[in-house]
């Protein structure tokens, strides 16, 4: 797959958006990257962060669905089972 083609395709899951981000900041940071490759990577970065973003806030939606709203914090102590 090319680089243009992988930029256009979107990940299967929040978690492959993860890992193939966590790979280009890895890719980023050695330093060895062309310019034209490190931007194409960064470009590709832009596009899995915002994909996670919409991941994230689609479900953030649904939980407060599911608690009809009323998203609250447990009373301390409540979560704590031995």
């Amino acid at each position: 797959m090319t680089r243009k083609a992988e930029a256009a395709s979107a990940p299967a899951s929040f978690e492959q958006a993860i890992e193939e981000l966590e790979a280009i900041v890895r890719a980023m940071e050695d330093g060895k990257l062309p310019l034209d490759g490190a931007l194409e990577r960064y470009q590709r970065g832009v596009e899995l962060v915002r994909h996670c973003q919409t991941a994230l806030s689609a479900a953030e939606q649904k939980v407060q669905m599911l608690e009809d709203g009323l998203l609250r914090d447990l009373p301390v102590g409540e979560g704590d089972h031995d």
